[in-house]
């Protein structure tokens, strides 16, 4: 076992590095799973210090399907109950206790439901920044969502909606006030939310002019994301004064719950390619799960939004109306050629919904003509589509797969995002053939071989070697594939570990078909120390696509160096292995001394009898004296100390058979000190008790 762990971390670290070579070129999105699921339930799993902790946590439970907590409801409703008939709560908090209401449904008091509108519209008139705007005129829409009450409308929308936009760029972006200069991309997804509430809530149409303005606007902040070259899409800002820097997750959060609410309440096409629309999906995805409460709400919450496609909004779950992104992922990316392993393909939403009727086709394979354009037959019962077999031709390697999404339906062209031609990278693996494998001693000076031994991987056979320092060590071996193609693996090493525990590292290289390597011991005295003696000879040879990757001890090499010069190099202090420093020590086997021969059974007996004696005599004796307990006291008080005092004798007599057969002395001398103040205060009450009578008897 010792000696395969570090096969297998080089076999490891092989896959890690080709992994990373492949990000730049193609990468794999996997949509929302139950790895997730899992996650929210750990992340999720706490008392909420707040109603915005507490309506993340609900709205994330509810897009991923997971039941809340029993308790979790009556505590949040009366919270928010509270809040809405306190006249000191503000803006945001108001505006998170409706959105928490609108999760779960509480029983409000109309009184607070009025006082909360006229909260709100009066802050609308007065507002002078952009997140008094984005509460106010968002909890006015929650309040109207939730029929809280009827026909509620904002007096001056259109006004409203200039005073919000007055605050726009000229780059697609947002500032929170008039007095603050600085333009921020968190601050224009607020901005879209709280313009498509003004939407909602205007009792007539605004001024098409503006709307148009604004759907340009949303183009111009397009063009101020940032992108990968695998299509990702994603904001990010400086920080802005007066304001914590915003993230990406947080930055791109917002504006996609603005460009989806805003598109919900406005009629045409935003005009937004599906391209960015996906982009944005494989923003949130390719996070994996993120670690925080917020960021892991920022990134399932914006795929809800990324998802839905109704006509009607809400501030609870944001509704779009722009293209849904389907995502296409691989249950798994190596595929054994060997077993025959059928490649799947799987085409879903970003929930992880099913797609729409659609054909998959594997288009091609990059850099490789072996690989032609084939349909993958879709399974209905796994939801998945598949390529049974590969051609014959189709060696072990790493590829990139071209597919491409062809929908039965033409229409859903327009209603879904997909990626016109997807790249995926995949692993064929197989097991490859290592062929004419030999290691050689070589003379230095004619170069003819002195010793020469196969090599039998598969085997358990060790060769053992001796060279000096005038010699040669050569190892050859070959790789072919199972078509039988050279193979040049990731890595390939050979590894001298003298018995000192010092090691020497040498790469073998390939030459054509064939990997070679020919250490000069002559050249080589210096690095190995000077060392001579017994070597350990290992070979490493893996690859990601190499089933049958070894890390194997093939012999060892007597050594013959000559002696180390006065200031020739000191091999390095090798570390002390930590196991033997502090784990287990060996056990200490303590041999006692035999115990001394015990006396006849006879001389014990006759021992014991004579200790017997006295107590026999001191009985005797108090017969004879006519020991008797008329003198007992009889009123309750005193007989009671009597009778405890009696019993404290028996105690110490106890105790000293006890101290005989198993207490040691200090318990016992511990134990008779408590009995003996106890017979001490009882002693003395008796004798007391006894003096009074005597006292009595004799005055009478």
């Amino acid at each position: 076992m010792a000696r395969s762990l570090p096969g297998f971390l080089a076999q490891i670290v092989a896959v890690a590095l080709i992994c990373c070579s492949f990000a730049a070129a193609a990468s794999i999105f996997q949509p929302i799973s139950d790895s997730h699921r899992s996650a929210a339930l750990e992340i999720f799993d706490r008392s909420f210090g707040s109603l915005e902790e507490t309506y993340e946590a609900l709205r994330t439970f509810d897009v991923l399907g997971l039941e809340r907590k029993p308790d979790v409801g009556t505590t949040a409703c009366q919270s928010v109950s509270q809040t809405l008939a306190s006249s000191s709560s503000n803006l945001k908090d108001i505006f998170y206790a409706l959105k928490v209401n609108g999760v779960l449904k509480c029983e409000l008091d109309a009184e607070s439901v009025e006082g909360t509108v006229s909260t709100f519209q009066t802050a609308v008139g007065s507002a002078s920044s952009l997140l008094e705007f984005y509460h106010s005129i968002g909890g006015l829409v929650l309040v109207k969502d939730q029929a809280l009450k009827g026909d509620l409308f904002l007096a001056d929308a259109e006004g409203a909606f200039r005073s919000i936009k007055a605050l726009s760029q000229s780059d697609g972006r947002w500032r929170y006030s008039s007095s603050n200069p600085e333009s921020s991309t968190h601050a224009a997804g607020l901005a879209l939310e709280a313009l498509a509430g003004v939407i909602s809530l205007s009792s007539s149409e605004i001024d098409q002019s503006l709307i148009g303005t604004t759907k340009n606007d949303i183009l111009k902040l397009f063009e101020q994301a940032e992108k990968y070259d695998d299509g990702t899409v994603y904001f990010d800002e400086e920080e802005i004064d007066a304001h914590e820097s915003q993230g990406p997750l947080t930055s791109t959060w917002s504006v996609v719950r603005g460009i989806t609410s805003f598109a919900a309440v406005t009629s045409g096409n935003l005009n937004l390619p599906g391209e960015k629309v996906l982009g944005l999906a494989k923003f949130f995805l390719g996070v994996g799960i993120p670690g925080g409460a917020k960021d892991f709400f920022n990134q399932v919450d914006s795929l809800a939004c990324l998802e839905s496609n109704r006509q009607v909004l809400s501030w609870n779950d944001s509704l779009c109306l722009i293209a849904i992104p389907l995502i296409l992922s691989l249950p798994a990316t190596v595929n054994s050629l060997t077993r025959k392993d059928a490649l799947k393909v799987k085409v879903s939403t970003v929930l992880g919904s099913d797609a729409p009727p659609l054909m998959v086709k594997l288009v091609r394979a990059k850099d490789t003509p072996a690989i032609e354009s084939q349909e993958l037959k879709f399974d209905s019962e796994n939801k998945v589509h598949v390529l049974e077999t590969l051609k014959k031709s189709v060696d072990v390697g790493k590829y990139i797969f071209v597919f491409e999404i062809v929908f039965h339906d033409p229409e859903h062209k327009k209603v879904y995002a997909v990626e016109s031609k997807a790249e995926v990278p995949i692993f064929l693996t197989g097991a490859v053939k290592v062929g004419n494998a030999e290691i050689a001693v070589l003379d230095s000076d004619l170069g003819s071989t002195e010793t020469q031994k196969n090599l039998d991987f598969a085997g358990e056979n060790l060769v053992s070697l001796s060279a000096n320092h005038l010699q040669k060590l050569r190892l050859r071996f070959q790789l072919t594939t199972p078509l039988g193609h050279p193979f040049k693996p990731h890595q390939a090493i050979l590894k001298l570990t003298h018995g000192s525990k010092v090691d020497h590292i040498f790469v073998v290289g390939s030459t054509g078909k064939q990997f070679e390597i020919i250490l000069d011991f002559l050249g080589l005295v210096e690095k190995f120390y000077y060392l001579s003696g017994k070597y350990e000879i290992q070979l490493t040879v893996g690859d990601a696509v190499m089933e049958n990757s070894f890390f194997k001890v093939i012999g060892h090499l007597d050594l013959d160096l000559p002696e180390a010069p006065e200031k020739a190099p000191r091999p390095p202090v090798q570390p002390v292995d930590a196991y033997s420093r502090f784990g287990p020590k060996a056990e200490i086997a303590h041999i006692f001394r035999a115990p001394e021969k015990r006396p006849p059974q006879e001389l014990s007996l006759t021992f014991l009898g004579l200790t017997v004696l006295p107590l026999l005599g001191f009985i005797i004796g108090l017969l004879r004296l006519g020991v008797n307990l008329k003198n007992f006291p009889s009123a309750a008080a005193p007989a009671l100390f009597a009778a405890l005092f009696h019993l404290g004798i028996g105690a110490v007599l106890l105790l000293y058979v006890l101290f005989w057969l198993k207490l040691d002395l200090f318990t016992t001398l511990k134990i008779l000190g408590f009995l003996g103040v106890f017979l001490l205060f009882v002693g003395h009450r008796t004798l007391s008790h006894l003096a009074s009578t005597t006292s009595k008897v004799k005055s009478a």
